[in-house]
C-alpha cells in the first residue's frame, strides 16, 4: 500500500511539473520558430560544431532574463507596462509597447510563411493561401474562451514533437564527440559575423523573456511560487537551448559533409534523412510547421498584449481589446505572408538583427526593476545575477553597434 501511495504521488509530481512548465514551454515555443530553425540549418551547413558556443552562451542571457522576468511578474500585483508607467511614466511605456510590436511583426511575416510553405511542401497548393489560413485559424483560436490554456497545451505538443525529431536523428547519426566540444570554445569563423547575430537574436530574445512576466500572471502565480517560477523558468530555456543545438549538430553531421547550403526548407529537411530516411522530408516539415504556428499564435500575443498594455487598455488574454491587438498582429503578418509566398532566407537575416537593436533599452528597464528593493522585495536580484544580466546587456549594446554600422555605414 506504501508502495502504492508512493507511486501515486510521483505521478502527480510529475503531472503538476509537467503543467507548471507552461509559461516557460510558451517563451522556449515563441523563441523557436522558423527563422531560429533557419539559421541554425545554415550555420550548421556552413561552419559546422564551430558556432555551437553561441547557442550555449545565448541561452545561458535568455535563462537569465527570462528568470528575473518572472520574478517581476510575481512580486507585483500589476503588469509590467503598467509598472513602468507608474515608475517612469506614460511615455516610457509607450515606447517599450511599441517596441514590442515592431519586434513581433518583424517576425509574424516569418512564421506565417514558414506555416504555409511547410503545408504545401507535404500537400501542394499555394503557400499564400495555406499562410492566410493558418491565420485564420490562429485568428479562431485567439477568440476560444480559455485561449491560454489551448496555447499551453498546443505548445507543449508542439515542442514536444521538434525536440524528439532531432533528439533521435543526433543518436542515430553520431555526431563528432570532439567536434561538438570544440565547437563549445568561441570562435568566429570568417564571414559568420551576420550570422551569429541572427542566431543571438533568434535566442537571446528579451521581448520574449519579458512577456514572461505576463505569462505568469496570467497563470496566477504570486511571490510564494517564486522558486517554482524560477526553476520552470530555466527547464523551459534548456529546452529551448538543447532544440537548437540538437537542429545545429543534425546540420553539421548530415548537410556540411555533404556540402549542402541551406537555401529552401527543403536543405534542412535533409538533415533527417539519417533516420526518417525517405519520410525526412515530411518529418521534419511537421517539425517546421509545428515551430512556425506556435510562433505565429505566441508572437503575435506578445506584439498585442504589449501595444493594449502600453496604451492602457490591459494585458489579460480574456480582455477582448487585448484580443483584438493580437488578432492585428497575426493580419499584419498574413499581409506579408500574401507578398512574399515563401520563406526568404536573405529577408530572415536581414530582419532579425532589427531585434537587436531594440531590445537592449527593454533589457536595462527590467535590470532597473529587478534590482528595485521597494518593488521587488526578497526577490531582488542577486549579485550572481547582476553580473549575468550586466554581462548579457553589455553583448546587446555591442551587437546592436556592430548592426547599425553593419545596415547604415558598411
Amino acid at each position: 500500500m506504501e508502495q502504492l501511495q508512493s507511486n501515486v504521488q510521483k505521478q502527480q509530481k510529475a503531472t503538476s511539473w509537467i503543467k507548471s512548465l507552461g509559461p516557460a514551454i510558451i517563451t522556449a515555443a515563441l523563441v523557436v520558430g522558423p527563422g531560429s530553425v533557419t539559421l541554425t540549418s545554415k550555420i550548421g551547413a556552413m561552419y559546422g560544431y564551430s558556432l555551437l558556443w553561441v547557442v550555449v552562451i545565448s541561452v545561458l542571457f535568455m535563462m537569465c532574463f527570462t528568470e528575473m522576468s518572472a520574478r517581476i511578474g510575481m512580486a507585483t500585483n500589476q503588469s509590467l507596462l503598467t509598472t513602468i508607467r507608474v515608475k517612469w511614466g506614460r511615455a516610457v511605456s509607450i515606447i517599450m509597447g511599441l517596441g514590442c510590436f515592431l519586434v513581433t511583426s518583424t517576425f509574424q511575416g516569418a512564421n506565417v510563411i514558414g506555416a504555409g510553405v511547410a503545408i504545401s511542401s507535404l500537400t501542394g497548393g499555394s503557400p499564400k493561401v495555406w499562410g492566410c489560413l493558418f491565420t485564420l485559424l490562429g485568428i479562431a483560436i485567439l477568440f476560444y474562451r480559455n485561449f491560454y490554456k489551448i496555447l499551453e497545451k498546443l505548445m507543449l505538443v508542439l515542442v514536444g514533437i521538434m525536440l524528439f525529431s532531432f533528439l533521435c536523428t543526433v543518436i542515430v547519426i553520431r555526431p563528432s564527440f570532439s567536434g561538438i566540444i570544440s565547437g563549445l570554445v568561441p570562435q568566429a569563423p570568417d564571414g559568420s559575423a551576420i550570422l551569429i547575430i541572427g542566431l543571438v537574436a533568434t535566442t537571446f530574445t528579451v521581448v520574449g523573456a519579458l512577456y514572461q512576466s505576463y505569462l505568469v500572471q496570467e497563470k496566477g502565480w504570486t511571490a510564494i511560487h517564486a522558486k517554482e517560477g524560477s526553476r520552470e523558468s530555466y527547464t523551459g530555456i534548456i529546452l529551448l537551448g538543447i532544440i537548437s543545438a540538437l537542429i545545429m549538430i543534425s546540420a553539421a553531421a548530415v548537410l556540411k559533409p555533404q556540402g549542402i547550403q541551406v537555401n529552401a526548407a527543403t536543405d534542412m529537411g535533409k538533415a533527417l534523412e539519417p533516420l526518417f530516411g525517405s519520410w525526412a522530408m515530411i518529418v521534419f516539415m511537421i517539425g517546421l510547421w509545428g515551430a512556425a504556428f506556435s510562433s505565429l499564435t505566441g508572437n503575435a500575443a506578445i506584439g498585442g498584449v504589449m501595444l493594449a498594455d502600453a496604451f492602457g487598455f490591459g494585458s489579460q488574454l480574456s480582455n477582448n481589446l487585448v484580443r483584438y491587438f493580437i488578432m492585428a498582429v497575426m493580419v499584419l503578418g498574413g499581409v506579408v505572408a500574401l507578398v512574399f509566398g515563401k520563406i526568404p532566407v536573405q529577408l530572415i537575416m536581414i530582419t532579425q538583427p532589427i531585434t537587436i537593436v531594440v531590445v537592449p533599452l527593454i533589457g536595462l528597464a527590467l535590470f532597473l526593476l529587478a534590482n528595485d528593493k521597494k518593488l521587488m522585495g526578497d526577490l531582488k536580484n542577486t549579485p550572481v545575477k547582476n553580473g549575468i544580466t550586466i554581462l548579457a546587456l553589455l553583448f546587446l549594446v555591442v551587437l546592436a553597434v556592430k548592426t547599425v554600422n553593419d545596415l547604415f555605414f558598411s
